[in-house]
This record gives C-alpha cells, sequence and structure tokens, in this order.
C-alpha cells in the first residue's frame, strides 16, 4: 500500500476534485480505521449529516478511488445476493512540491481562445 506520495502542480487538480467534498473526508477518516464494505460506509453516514443515497455513495467513492486515495480491497459475499465491495486507505499523506511540474502560460491560453 502507498501511504504518501508526492504531487506536483500539475497532478493537484486530480486530489482537489476529489477532495473536495465533506463526505469524502468522512469517508477517509472511517477507511483510516481499516477496511469496510460499502453497506457499512452507507451506515457509517447515515448517522451523519453527510447521509448519502446509493446511487451518490457509489459517486463518492468512485471519485476517490480514480484519485488513487481509495480502492477495492476484495469483494464480500453474504446471503446469496451479489458480492458487495469491500474498501480500503491506500494514501495517508499527500505532499505538494510547490516547485514541481511546468507551468502553463495562461495569457497565451487565454488569447487562443479569444481568437
Amino acid at each position: 500500500m502507498v501511504k504518501e506520495i508526492e504531487i506536483t502542480l500539475d497532478q493537484i487538480k486530480r486530489y482537489a476534485r476529489a477532495l473536495h467534498c465533506p463526505t469524502r473526508w468522512r469517508i477517509i477518516h472511517l477507511l483510516g480505521g481499516g477496511e469496510k464494505s460499502t453497506g457499512e460506509i452507507r451506515e457509517h453516514l447515515k448517522g451523519s449529516c453527510h447521509s448519502t443515497g446509493e446511487q451518490n455513495l457509489y459517486y463518492h467513492l468512485s471519485e476517490l478511488s480514480s484519485a488513487g486515495i481509495i480502492d477495492v480491497d476484495r469483494y464480500r459475499e453474504e446471503g446469496g445476493g451479489a458480492p458487495e465491495k469491500v474498501w480500503k486507505l491506500t494514501l495517508e499523506r499527500i505532499t505538494i512540491n510547490l516547485l514541481g511540474g511546468e507551468l502553463t502560460n495562461e495569457c497565451e491560453d487565454r488569447h487562443d481562445k479569444k481568437k
């Protein structure tokens, strides 16, 4: 498991998108205590102001997974239904290298868009 990564300014948008939502921070903190199934995450959120519907929860989990912050650890089969995903935290720390990456020329980009 990757516990810590360093990102550049070029990569910051990916993580900012995944981390902008308080519900996702709740999910991260819950998974910091160990792996949890989708149902366990839903139940945990249900008791807070971050309660969310099933589709919305999968959206939050997908955004965190796409950024590499969480991942499916395994599938749990119970009761003969479809297997349930069990999630784990894959990152505990993200460090931003403010001098890493390339700066774009925003003035040129704006000028090109006006043409």
